[in-house]
């Protein structure tokens, strides 16, 4: 006898194994995904860019999710999930494949096409998992399985840029005073050429990983969900209508989601970079972006033990808008020469060393806390009552990670004008949206 899960009928073995399997997918999107963290500073040395031109990695890597969405959405009607996911993957490994061309001829351009690419699968991916996630149990505990997958995606990002940083960055000092002290341009070629070289081989790996893993899921039972079907609540009241524009909470959370995604990737790509600007070594600076995917792994486990049982997932929302107002008030406000130091465990090394930190800096890793129950919570409150709208309904929100593409590089175009630290003022607006969604705009058309 088996015993239901879920909404969709799925007995409790295939559950187990579908939070599993998806789950580590959540882990592979938060390892390339923060990846970008490291890549910033490191194509602005190799590639010699300044900082707003150095920020066109996130737009390349999330303006894919902008074009990509909606064709991401037909393919999936056309393969189903379990298909669309494999073939996410394997473009995703088609991606990585480029950065081996780039790096060997130290082409920015090309780069920026294999990130394209990389986006491009992430976002046949996002298409898929994140509603199957939300539909594939109760929609009341929705927060906190997303809350669940968040932490397999940020554990992932706050290891990756470390392990990226050990191989490509791992003597960024000497590298520096190395192109200081070239004394003509062939020489700091040179330098920077074998720079660019070592990004190959974790690419490499990337790319046999992504293979293998779209291969493994291609072979695996994984149930399908019917998202198509309407529920008993939104059924009758969605007869009538004909267009997923015609669900004025979904459009509004687009629009929310897109600011959201926007200032937590300036919370977690900006960190290094900036913490760099104001003086502190890479030694350092590497690990900044970890803290930030730290904080928003401590939001997760926050959401998995309050909500729904003491918090509400819209309640949730409306915390973090609050605490992500004050803290980015905090990283903009607060005086740069104020540190201090903490003990840190290098995960490469297993060494504990001392990490200085700016508090400026321990604000905007404070904003990954703020974020971390922006994205459980609003995606289940976005696509409640969509029915047989929730395929595009979904693409639609997947098209809103696009915020990680502008902002970011509205925040390097400040960063330019004005200073680092006094672009983080981008990130009030962005969250002064995001708490109109959760205190009114939820509601709308419901």
């Amino acid at each position: 006898m088996t015993t239901s899960n879920s909404s969709n009928g799925i007995s409790r073995k295939d559950y187990i194994f579908s939070i599993t399997i998806i789950g580590l997918f959540f882990f592979i999107f938060g390892f390339v995904t923060w990846l970008n963290g490291i890549l910033i500073p490191f194509l602005r040395t190799a590639c010699e860019l300044n900082d707003f031109e150095a920020y066109f990695v996130t737009f390349a890597f999330y303006v894919s999710y902008l074009v990509m969405s909606l064709p991401s959405s037909w393919v999936l009607k056309k393969t189903g999930f379990k298909n669309g996911m494999s073939v996410g993957l394997w473009i995703m490994a088609a991606g990585a494949v480029i950065f081996i061309p780039a790096a060997m001829s130290r082409t920015f351009g090309l780069f920026l096409l294999g990130l394209f690419v990389e986006g491009t699968g992430m976002a046949l991916l996002q298409t898929a998992v994140n509603p199957y996630i939300t539909i594939i149990g109760p929609p009341e505990s929705a927060a906190k399985r997303i809350s669940i997958m968040g932490i397999a995606n940020k554990f992932a990002g706050a290891i990756a840029p470390i392990i990226l940083a050990s191989i490509i960055l791992k003597d960024s000092k000497i590298l520096t005073e190395k192109l200081a002290q070239a004394a003509d341009a062939a020489s700091r070629t040179t330098i920077l050429d074998e720079l660019a070289g070592r990004v190959i081989m974790p690419y490499v790996v990337m790319t046999v990983i992504l293979v293998l893993l779209g291969l493994l899921l291609k072979f695996a039972h994984l149930p399908e969900v019917d998202t198509d079907a309407e529920d008993e609540t939104s059924g009758e009241s969605n007869a009538k209508k004909t267009s997923v524009w015609q669900f004025p909470h979904l459009m509004l959370g687009v629009v929310a989601l897109f600011f959201y995604v926007g200032v937590e990737v300036i919370a977690g790509d900006t960190i290094i970079r900036y913490g760099q600007s104001i003086g502190i070594a890479m030694e350092s600076a590497k690990y900044f972006t970890s803290l930030t995917l730290l904080g928003m792994i401590i939001g997760y486990l926050a959401g998995i033990i309050f909500i729904p049982r003491y918090l509400s997932q819209v309640t949730a929302l409306k915390i973090c808008t609050i605490l992500g107002v004050i803290f980015s008030l905090g990283a903009i406000l607060t005086p740069s020469h104020l540190v201090f130091s903490m003990s840190f465990i290098d995960i490469m090394t297993f060494k504990s060393i001392e990490l200085v930190l700016p508090v400026t800096v321990l604000f905007v890793a404070l904003l990954g806390l703020a974020n971390a129950l922006v994205w459980p919570a609003m995606w289940p409150l976005t696509i409640t009552g969509l029915g047989r709208f929730t395929k595009t309904g979904s693409a639609l929100l997947v098209m809103a990670i696009a915020g990680g593409a502008v902002l970011p590089l509205l925040y390097g175009k400040l960063a330019v004008s004005f200073s680092t630290q006094s672009a983080y003022w981008i990130c009030v607006p962005c969250y002064l949206v995001i708490m109109y969604y959760a205190f009114i705009g939820h509601k709308a058309g419901k």
